[in-house]
């Protein structure tokens, strides 16, 4: 039988593995400081030395103690000593600074330089463990639907142009379909036989009961693509946002069909943050109606005294701008130098189209209003649409053009700012907010560091004396496990919650299962009389079978969970999926180096008798 020994390379891999996972678990053990970050808006410069000068001095008039300033690309991190103080600090910063740059409350790391510069940082904390902000917000996902087929019908109605398709009407229907009229029934045909190979998320037939009609409805599939990507847009503009709130660690997840779950941890400024998220002001480009194409339906609006009528396909929305800025165009005038993404190609083919003709753009402002009817919470949108420019199209435009005909500076300044703000794609209504303080959070802290300390005393304490000194083995072991966890929660930059530090508890108690039934092999093969080696060799062989088939059952329950689940549930599926693959490393092969180096066969030594192990 081989000798219980390890190779020199496999006992070095497992020290350098532990001493890596040390040092990135390290810089959990220091604490936080109440921080204010001050950061420069989208369209402003970052604060400078002469505003910090101010500041500390209005500071320092207040009585405030300020501990340290850290300079960051966008602005400053002053740290203070208490939370209350921090509270007070940004009421005057906030002050000091007005509209000029923003102001958030943080928690800053305490880290050392010297682990700051090995990438080394610690676990992010959650809401429930950090305290912030938690809303839940309602897109109203049916508006975008009906802009779609708005837009379908215009695409539509030109693809039969282009082939000189005749029909009598055409319109939208119920918000996932199209209906067209025909006079003659080899229109309709030819109809069918273009849209079923142009239009290929439409399934096209001919209702029954309607003569010369033809009826396309949206796939299922096509409505749950559209659905999924308006709110993966809407998340998108909503990160961006957060961003001008200085959150680094916030989360913004979906939450259900048609709900958007935002977490912002250390922010306690709801005013603040409802004001940025709850934006809900769009813009929309617009062509000027000249009458020349009846089945385009118009709604008029006021503008510098008359009155413009504007086609209602939007042909680009605000969300499609990438960057905008106020230029002096080659007229002398003030302008707005626009960019696109990629693939916005109606856009391109409208304005190449109506060289001459005006475009406007509408700012769209979406109200909603929460009203109980019969028991059940129903949200209404009303939106407030109104002209903010009209230029004429003197060439096609790309993906890069300019906005003129304004008549100031400052109006091309606030038409930049808006189209570089980045526009959501559908409303939202904020259903649920919530603000966990910091202390509320500190004391969850307090709670989760408390259940992790007992656990794995009373684990411990049970391995010592049920076990001896194997027993102490396997708590060596699960100790290094901890740190493997916290070391590698730390590197991926995972956040950590109250349901994570519950999958961390139930893993050391998993962790140990393992030497369990390692150690339960062992007495048995040394009750049958085996050798001390043998039984070492049986116990870890045998057991690891058993050993692989839980961790494999536990495994997929934790898949499922992270892949159902939402928010917290995700967390803690991720704490227990990382502890399940770290207690096999620990349980099983740091368990056996110990085991080998104090029991194993080694050349010149005589062989072990006997084993503390209990009986």
């Amino acid at each position: 039988m081989a000798p219980n020994r390890y190779p020199i390379w496999k006992n070095l891999l497992i020290i350098v593995v532990l001493l890596i996972a040390f040092l990135y678990a390290l810089p959990n053990i220091y604490g936080t400081d109440p921080a204010v970050q001050i950061s420069a808006t989208d369209t402003g410069v970052a604060p400078d030395q002469t505003l910090l000068n101010t500041i500390e001095k209005n500071l320092a008039a207040a009585n405030i103690h300020l501990i340290k300033v850290e300079h960051q690309p966008r602005g400053y991190l002053l740290r203070f000593d208490s939370t209350d103080i921090q509270f007070r600090a940004k009421e005057i910063i906030q002050q000091t600074v007005g509209n000029n740059a923003l102001v958030a409350l943080n928690l800053a790391a305490t880290t050392p330089d010297w682990l700051t510069t090995l990438h080394a940082a610690p676990m992010k904390l959650g809401l429930d463990l950090r305290g912030g902000l938690h809303f839940l917000m309602q897109v109203d996902l049916d508006s975008v639907a009906k802009q779609h087929m708005t837009n379908a019908v215009v695409d539509v109605g030109s693809a039969l142009r282009a082939q000189r398709i005749r029909y009598i009407d055409l319109r939208p229907f119920n918000n996932s379909g199209i209906t067209l009229k025909f006079q003659l029934q080899t229109e309709l045909d030819k109809a069918k036989n273009l849209l079923t190979r142009q239009f290929i998320d439409f399934v096209w037939n001919q209702p029954q009961a309607r003569e010369l009609t033809l009826q396309g409805m949206l796939s299922p599939r096509a409505i749950q693509t559209n659905r999924q990507q308006t709110l993966e847009q809407n998340m998108t503009t909503l990160r961006n946002r957060v961003n001008e709130l200085g959150v680094s660690e916030a989360i913004v997840q979906q939450q259900g069909a048609s709900r958007i779950a935002i977490d912002l941890p250390g922010i306690q400024d709801t005013a603040e943050a409802q004001s940025i998220l709850g934006k809900t002001t769009t813009l929309e480009f617009h062509l000027v109606d000249s009458g020349n194409t009846p089945t385009i339906s118009s709604t008029p609006y006021p503008y510098n005294g008359s009155t413009l009528r504007l086609q209602d396909p939007v042909i680009l929305r605000g969300s499609a701008i990438t960057n905008a800025s106020a230029i002096t165009g080659d007229d002398g005038r003030p302008a707005v130098s626009v960019r696109l993404g990629s693939g916005e190609t109606l856009f391109a083919k409208t304005t190449a189209e109506n060289i001459g003709h005006n475009l406007v753009i509408l700012s769209a402002d979406t109200k909603s209003d929460t009203q109980t009817i019969d028991g059940k919470k129903v949200i209404t949108y009303t939106t407030d649409r109104h002209v903010i420019s009209s230029a004429r199209i003197d060439s096609a435009l790309g993906n890069a053009f300019q906005i003129t005909g304004l008549s100031s500076q400052q109006e091309a300044s606030t038409l930049a700012l808006l189209l570089r703000a980045g526009a959501l794609v559908a409303p939202v209504t904020i259903i649920e907010s919530a603000q966990i303080g910091p202390n509320l959070g500190a004391q969850n802290i307090h709670k989760g560091e408390l259940s992790v300390a007992v656990g794995f005393c009373l684990v411990v304490l049970f391995m010592t004396l049920y076990y001896r000194g194997m027993g102490l083995i396997a708590n060596a072991a699960l100790a290094a496990n901890l740190i493997l966890i916290v070391a590698i929660l730390s590197l991926l930059g995972a956040t950590l919650t109250l349901p994570g530090i519950a999958g961390m508890v139930l893993t050391m108690g998993m962790a140990v299962d393992a030497n369990v039934l390692i150690f339960e092999r062992i007495r048995e093969e040394l009750r049958n009389k085996a050798s001390v080696q043998a039984s070492i060799q049986a116990g870890y062989d045998r057991a690891f079978v058993t050993i692989i088939d839980a961790n494999v059952a536990t495994l997929i329950v934790a898949v499922v969970l992270f892949s159902l689940g939402q928010g917290t549930v995700k967390n803690f599926a991720i704490t227990l999926t990382i502890g399940l693959m770290t207690s096999m490393f620990t349980a099983i092969t740091g368990t056996r180096a110990i085991v080998n180096w104090l029991y194993g066969n080694r050349p010149g030594k005589a062989p072990v008798k006997k084993i503390s192990i209990g009986m």
